[in-house]
């Protein structure tokens, strides 16, 4: 049964058209905002309705420009505490600063930590999320975190291929976990890079463990950045007898040269979600495929709203 509390949605700059869907996926429109900038460049924000007691749920991905975005997040989250929402959820499609999660150098930071932190002393009372580059960041928070998966979503567009003889591939050590499952709801053969890191956005991939020879792989990932990793592992696969090679992301950041590189690749197919939005030159590179998690996102929202379990989502 929906509580008493009205659900109120906004939406910051970042990722407007995911937000809308999100909002048609539940049957309202999103909420009057005003996110907007000075003149000298600070963030403005003013909540142009009511939300007195309201369930207030911020949408909004922490994508280029990434400290605008958060900022702008920031800044509604304060203004909607001050305006005595009853309870005020940060959805975040995509966790930016996610990779400095742990000091595996000296004198670094724990940069996820630290946007952790800030979200919840800005006035956060809960986060919904998909896709951490770490599983371990929900433990950064002292509030509830609903972490969900586009495992779904890609697992649905991969069976309507129909594809047969198929393998998964991890590009390093980090997301087998990731790919094990995926293999298994998929009834497919697990593969893994070796990867040794030279540095950050850098990598040299080293050897297959696992038999892609003859088999259609599938590289599966949370996100593509440079697009270096992905491009490596996918002529790594090839060179090992791959009939195709696809691949699967949440997280499109898509910098620097990955257009070129992906197009220039051996890749058959690069399948994102819209976590993160696609850019004009991003639509127009023929091996990009983009799914929505709209749905996914929308169903979330109601069940935390109705204080029903979201658990089944978990997949």
């Amino acid at each position: 049964m929906i509580t008493g509390k009205a659900l109120k949605l906004f939406s910051g700059n970042s990722n407007r058209a995911l937000a809308e869907e999100i909002a048609e996926y539940i049957g309202q429109p999103l909420g009057q905002a005003t996110v907007t900038t000075f003149s000298d460049g600070e963030i403005r924000v003013r909540i142009e309705e009511n939300v007195r007691g309201a369930d207030v749920f911020l949408i909004q991905s922490c994508c280029p420009p990434v400290n605008t975005s958060i900022m702008e997040l920031l800044i509604m989250i304060d203004a909607v505490k001050r305006s005595s929402a009853s309870r005020i959820t940060a959805v975040i499609p995509y966790y930016g600063y996610a990779r400095q999660d742990r000091k595996d150098q000296p004198r670094v930071p724990i940069s996820a930590k630290l946007v952790a932190d800030l979200l919840t002393t800005a006035g956060a009372q809960r986060v919904l999320t998909m896709d951490l580059h770490a599983g371990p960041i929900q433990g950064f928070f002292n509030i509830p975190v609903d972490h969900l998966y586009a495992t779904p979503v890609l697992l649905d567009y991969l069976r309507k291929r129909n594809m047969q003889n198929v393998v998964i591939v991890s590009p390093d050590a980090g997301g087998v976990e990731r790919a094990r499952a995926f293999a298994k709801r998929l009834d497919a053969a697990l593969a893994i890079i070796d990867k040794r890191r030279e540095g950050a956005n850098k990598a040299q991939i080293m050897n297959v463990i696992g038999d892609v020879n003859g088999k259609h792989a599938v590289i599966l990932d949370d996100m593509i950045d440079t697009a270096g990793t992905i491009v490596q592992t996918a002529q790594v696969c090839a060179d090992n007898g791959a009939l195709s090679v696809w691949a699967g992301c949440t997280h499109a950041v898509l910098s620097g040269p990955a257009l070129e590189r992906l197009q220039a690749s051996c890749l058959e197919e690069v399948v994102v979600t819209n976590t993160i939005p696609l850019n004009g030159r991003d639509r127009q590179c023929p091996k990009l495929r983009a799914l929505t998690v709209a749905p996914l996102l929308g169903e979330a929202i109601l069940r935390i709203h109705r204080e029903e379990s979201v658990t089944s989502l978990f997949v």
